[in-house]
């Protein structure tokens, strides 16, 4: 399955207006994008929406596309499978089912993560027909979940991260499995602007512990995660510019994380508008960063 070395992450293709996803989808398979990740707010759409991603393969012919990720609290496993192997075998070929595990104030079963998520693998191969490891990641940011994919799935993703965690993720997962973490991109006139709007995107995330002890662990310390994030830590973790300097900026960073270890590279455009499809931005972007395409 060939991801391509960048793709688009955004929310607007879970949680969005359909229509436009169906359309935003084309277009960016023809600016050259490889991959559609399709984003997850903590307690928004636990399901994940599998007949939005049957969509978006419908739409697209080359593109690969990327739920990310799937609770296993509310997706049984054989009822995923069965979802996947309902879909025509030419989609097939072009879709990874991203798992996670979810946060404790949004799921009422929530216990031993770690037990929990290599239960769902067993029953994922234990399905008839099973869905294969291959076309399965895990949502994963610490080293116990970061191993259980290089043996279970075809490897991870993980959001909002610096190139010191891909580069400690590629050494834990060794050669050969999937690492596919994200860049956040803030186009803006000013700093203020940048940090006010990556801190709103941040925001939710900075009370999950799996994303404050990833962090921890690259080297920021509690104060950069107290109130709603130091500038260092927003700085880190988003790339912001003008529009006439952020594509070099994202470029830069993404060329850290492929330097690190990384395979691929999802793109986040941040914006004030959660479900909006920013595709000047996308556009803006595409001449920066996919100098090849045709």
């Amino acid at each position: 399955m060939d991801l391509g070395r960048i793709g688009i992450w955004s929310r607007a293709f879970a949680h969005g207006d359909r229509g436009r996803a169906r359309e935003a989808a084309a277009e960016l398979e023809e600016l050259g994008y490889g991959t559609l990740w399709l984003g997850g707010s903590p307690g928004l759409n636990p399901r994940g929406d599998l007949v939005t991603t049957a969509e978006l393969l419908a739409a697209t012919g080359r593109t690969v596309v990327a739920p990310a990720c799937v609770s296993i609290w509310h997706q049984p496993a054989t009822e995923l499978a069965a979802t996947y192997h309902a879909l025509p075998a030419d989609h097939r070929e072009r879709l990874l089912l991203g798992l996670g595990v979810s946060h404790p104030q949004f799921e009422q079963r929530y216990q031993r993560p770690y037990t929990a998520l290599r239960g769902y693998l067993d029953a994922l191969d234990g399905s008839t027909p099973v869905l294969p490891r291959g076309v399965r990641f895990l949502g994963a940011h610490g080293p116990h979940m970061t191993r259980l994919a290089a043996a279970r799935c075809a490897g991870v993703h993980p959001h909002l991260t610096v190139p010191a965690h891909t580069a400690a993720a590629r050494t834990l997962l060794g050669d050969g499995p999937l690492l596919a973490p994200s860049v956040s991109v803030v186009r803006a006139a000013s700093p203020s602007e940048a940090r006010a709007r990556a801190r709103a995107a941040l925001a939710p995330y900075l009370a999950q512990p799996n994303y404050a002890n990833s962090w921890l662990r690259c080297g920021f310390g509690a104060d950069d995660l107290a109130e709603r994030g130091s500038d260092r830590l927003i700085d880190a973790l988003f790339t912001w510019g003008t529009p006439e300097r952020v594509g070099e900026r994202a470029a830069a960073r993404i060329a850290d994380h492929l330097a690190a270890g990384a395979d691929h590279v999802a793109v986040q455009v941040v914006t004030d508008q959660l479900h909006a499809f920013p595709l000047d931005e996308w556009r803006a972007l595409a001449g920066e960063l996919l100098p090849s395409r045709t």
